[in-house]
């Protein structure tokens, strides 16, 4: 495999952090978008909801 990858012109070393920040910036972004409507449905009033249906 190294043989290989030596013969393109171009080469970049990709090191453990990047991994771990795409993978911590996909989780807050999980988070994110899962925690605010979970905040909105919680404040919201369960007999409004109710008397709406």
């Amino acid at each position: 495999m190294n043989d290989w990858l030596g013969n393109f012109a171009y080469r970049t070393d990709l090191h453990w952090w990047v991994f771990a920040s795409a993978g911590l910036g996909a989780l807050i972004l999980a988070l994110i978008t899962v925690r605010s409507p979970a905040i909105k449905t919680a404040l919201t009033n369960p007999t409004k909801s109710l008397r709406e249906e």
